[in-house]
């Protein structure tokens, strides 16, 4: 173990210690709920990084994945032709790549996953999946079985996790709600998770397995941080209660290929919808920042990065050092997770995947905990998404969502920082999830 391991061991108690101070009712939190949420991260992350079988596993999946996503650019290569082609690959016909286009190879691969997604919901497999998780959380963390539920499903789905657990959303506690929502934007949908694995796996081949180990490590994080920053004082209506996951099954299989196809392409369009409006008006707010900026640094004789995504970068700044990232690369590395919050993990990423091709992060150790930190929907587009979301399936809790909506996006950005922390104190340079790296 090096020093950086031990200073991601110290962050994960500063970002704990943040999140209790700033609690609601201090006096009221759940340590049973900090105590597991930990440990089960940290015997997940020891499991994947430490013991041989784990990481057997890790590169499995790592290949499942790759290999999906190959099988998944054969629609899109049919349907847009070499505009379809990654980076140095060429076509049947000898056409070579045009670069990387992000909405003709990266987007066609949300529709497919949607589409594998909901083949895997009508086999009944996702749903078996989601029980176990959920039962886990209920029993040794004592909570209630429909948010332990709601956080099982973020696992593997997004905004629609909530659908699981409508039936019961009318009488959720304003602690429960809190907890759904930083469950929703503090993992990432399986279907999106393929985007990120578009972008990166040219200079982070392992990306795909690093991807998968996040979104599960960070649900019981999220559940750690929305509990500590708003704990539990009313009565959760099913507490210690296993609830089964509420969802329409389709008629055939057919069918649900079609539905989930469907659905796929929704979120292209909400994506890009996301994209267009964030990234321009962002892109405004630099232009006032940078005239402002510029004459302050005049009149004071200073070189300050007076952008967006520069000032969001001082402010992550420290929390790029608490999670391990060795200096020379935590000032990159900060101003690509503070990005995050207002440009969308998307734009995250492929920032990511620029500042490794351009040797910017100079060690893969600070790729793999900003991989980490990045995974997951905590930025403010998204709190609109499913504080709207959920207000639509329980329209008389509209005002408690609203209330606990930004002490939720805090908890999720908490939980990202957390589970990147834990991955800095498994991961060391001998590694054999380091390989392929930059």
């Amino acid at each position: 173990m090096s020093i950086y391991n031990f200073v991601s061991l110290g962050g994960m108690a500063v970002l704990l210690g943040l999140a209790w101070i700033f609690s609601s009712n201090r006096r009221r939190v759940n340590l049973r709920v900090v105590a597991w949420g930990v440990g089960l991260q940290a015997l997940f992350a020891l499991f994947v990084f430490r013991v041989p079988a784990g990481a057997a596993v890790f590169l499995f999946v790592n290949r499942v994945v790759v290999s999906l996503l190959d099988a998944a650019g054969a629609g899109s290569r049919f349907v847009f032709g070499r505009l379809a082609l990654p980076p140095g690959q060429t076509g049947p016909a000898g056409e070579s790549s045009l670069g990387f286009i992000l909405a003709f190879q990266a987007f066609p691969t949300i529709v497919f996953f949607s589409a594998l997604m909901s083949i895997l919901y009508f086999w009944r497999i996702m749903p078996l999946i989601i029980r176990g998780f959920a039962r886990v959380f209920t029993g040794l963390m004592r909570l209630s079985g429909a948010e332990s539920l709601c956080a099982a499903s973020n696992i593997f789905v997004g905004v629609e996790s909530v659908l699981t657990i409508r039936p019961h959303l009318e009488k959720m506690t304003r602690s429960e709600l809190c907890t759904v929502l930083t469950a929703g934007m503090a993992t990432v949908a399986s279907n999106v998770l393929a985007l990120y694995v578009f972008c990166l796996r040219e200079q982070f081949p392992n990306i795909a397995g690093h991807l998968v180990s996040a979104s599960i490590l960070s649900a019981p994080a999220a559940l750690v941080t929305s509990k500590l920053l708003l704990p539990e004082t009313g009565e959760p209506e099913t507490l210690g209660t296993a609830v089964q996951p509420h969802y329409e099954r389709e008629g055939s299989l057919f069918e649900a290929i079609i539905k989930g196809a469907d659905s796929g392409m929704k979120l292209i369009l909400g994506i890009v919808g996301l994209l267009l409006a964030v990234l321009g008006l962002v892109a405004v707010v630099d232009l006032v920042l940078g005239a402002l900026g510029g004459r302050i640094n005049e009149l004071a004789g200073w070189s300050a990065d007076w952008s967006l995504k520069g000032l969001l970068g001082y402010f992550f700044y420290p929390f790029a050092l608490l999670m391990g990232v060795p200096a020379e690369d935590a000032m990159v590395v900060a101003g690509i997770v503070g990005e995050r919050t207002v440009a969308t993990e998307v734009a995250g990423y492929q920032d990511l995947a620029a500042a490794l091709a351009a040797g910017s992060i100079r060690h893969l150790r600070s790729a793999v905990i900003a991989t980490y930190a990045l995974c997951g929907f905590a930025h403010v587009a998204s709190l609109a998404i499913f504080v709207g979301g959920a207000a639509a399936l329980a329209p008389a809790r509209t005002r408690d969502l609203s209330s606990v909506g930004l002490r939720a996006l805090a908890a999720a950005t908490l939980a990202c920082l957390l589970t990147a922390c834990v991955a800095g104190v498994c991961l060391t340079e001998s590694s054999i999830l380091l390989g392929g790296g930059p």
